[in-house]
């Protein structure tokens, strides 16, 4: 859910260019792509989130009086335009993918068919929204394959760029595979698990250390992580851990969650000797959680190091994707209504092969191995075609042309990853929680190969193009190169 009515979150840009169309009188049915050129890190995928904000986004998508007061003010728009907006509502279609579903670049991954005033508007707020996002939710996917089942926790709020970076980036995150935020307010907004105990400066108020972690003990026995790190770990804090717990146990204190917390030093070697000391005080089951500038290279090496850590809380490198900032996502026209009322696919031309659009209204796929239940590979086709896993299905490479795949019949399973969300202006589409999301990401995570999980050099999934798909775009690539040729 939103707080915010986000309508004047655009571009000028889109602005001008709708005045254009309205001036010359273009209302004409359109289709825009929203796709990302490269996974973040280097990866081998990533995961689509944001989709339920974009969905807020457009329901709430009207002018208000003070909007067209604004933008009067610029000195730019006409009277009539500005009537039309005041009259503004969406009343197109979106498709899109739905969150939690791993994805691959190239894609689309929000379609939007409207005329083409309503969908030229709606590019910047799309773009911040699933850019953002996607971006979180990937680096959390990542993060929590690299611990290997342990719990990570997104601690990240005040590193992030912002309360609406905090607050929709912990959604994110907990999509990705945590298993709660220190975020309350995203608790409160989306209805995940809050996490947290203390801080150094809770153990600093107090006279000594032991009074303090006495006094949390006393204070939250359900819930009893102790922060070991302030003075001295081995020779003060997880002592006084022990004191306590060994007081707190003679009393008949039987915790649902006890502990101790690592914020600094060499993880490695502290949580080793603090297990062997908690162990041996009988304390087995006491878990051990870990912080301070944690990602998923630092909790892949610390795991090869043998660390006895039970849970993880990732800040910063979280929050911000600090190893890739931005996502990249574009959104581009794909297509524009003639005359007869049929939709023209249109390509957008570049030096850059992998800048190269792909055409028309279109479906993606995801085929499955039917042996190992594995993404084979996705497949982007016109919207219109079917395909029947009982006949052999070839498939196009969009970039390298001459290459092309036959997988056999009887192989493989499909299934189109464009939903439905809007149809002429109304929302279609019931988002499922956070935590739904999460349990879809969970499955979708388990259908990637472990080649393509790894880290360094991740194997590419493929993502091709249909026979139909893979011909307009060749037409269109040859008709504009004639053309060029014609006007030297």
């Amino acid at each position: 859910m939103s707080t915010m009515k986000l309508t004047l979150l655009t571009d000028f840009y889109e602005l001008t260019m709708m005045q254009g169309y309205f001036k010359c009188g273009m209302h004409q049915k359109v289709v825009f792509d929203a796709f990302y050129r490269r996974n973040p890190d280097d990866g081998g995928y990533a995961i689509c989130a944001g989709l339920d904000q974009v969905i807020d986004y457009v329901k709430r998508l009207t002018f208000s009086k003070e909007d067209i007061d604004y933008l009067r003010s610029l000195n730019t728009f006409d009277e009539d335009f500005l009537q039309y907006l005041a009259d503004f509502h969406f009343s197109g279609d979106i498709y899109a993918i739905p969150e939690g579903t791993v994805i691959f670049p190239r894609e689309p991954l929000v379609k939007v068919v409207a005329p083409i005033m309503e969908a030229q508007l709606m590019e910047t707020a799309i773009l911040n929204i699933i850019n953002h996002q996607c971006l979180i939710a990937t680096k959390a996917a990542r993060v929590c394959y690299a611990a290997k089942g342990d719990g990570i926790m997104e601690f990240g709020l005040r590193r992030a760029q912002g309360p609406d970076a905090g607050t929709y980036g912990a959604r994110a995150a907990v999509i990705g595979g945590c298993i709660g935020t220190s975020n309350v307010l995203t608790g409160q907004l989306f209805d995940v698990p809050v996490l947290g105990t203390h801080a150094h400066s809770w153990i600093m108020s107090f006279p000594d250390e032991y009074t303090a972690f006495k006094k949390y003990a006393e204070y939250y026995p359900d819930n009893c992580v102790l922060l070991v790190d302030t003075y001295d770990t081995l020779r003060s804090g997880v002592p006084n851990a022990i004191r306590v717990f060994t007081e707190m146990k003679a009393k008949g204190w039987k915790p649902k969650k006890y502990g101790i917390r690592l914020d600094s030093g060499d993880l490695a070697y502290l949580t080793k000797k603090a297990r062997k000391m908690l162990d041996d005080a009988g304390f087995a089951d006491a878990s051990i959680a870990a912080s301070s500038d944690l990602d998923e290279y630092v909790i892949q090496s610390l795991k090869s190091q043998g660390a006895c850590i039970d849970s993880w809380g990732v800040g910063t490198n979280l929050i911000t994707s600090k190893n890739t900032p931005a996502f990249g996502g574009v959104y581009k026209l794909a297509a524009i209504e003639g005359p007869d009322g049929s939709l023209i696919p249109k390509i957008k031309l570049s030096e850059n092969t992998d800048k190269i659009t792909n055409p028309g209204n279109k479906q993606v796929w995801r085929i499955y191995d039917r042996q190992y239940h594995k993404i084979r590979a996705d497949l982007i086709s016109m919207d219109d075609e079917v395909f029947d896993p009982e006949q052999d299905l070839i498939i196009f490479d969009p970039k390298e042309t001459w290459k092309k795949t036959k997988i056999k019949a009887g192989t493989y399973d499909l299934r189109p990853l464009l939903v439905p969300i809007f149809k002429n202006g109304e929302c279609v589409y019931e988002s499922p929680s956070v935590l739904e999301i999460r349990d879809i990401c969970t499955r979708e995570k388990d259908s990637l190969w472990d080649e393509t999980k790894r880290f360094v050099n991740p194997h590419e999934m493929y993502v091709d193009l249909s026979d139909k798909l893979y011909k307009i775009k060749a037409d269109l690539l040859e008709e504009l190169s004639m053309k060029a040729l014609q006007s030297e």
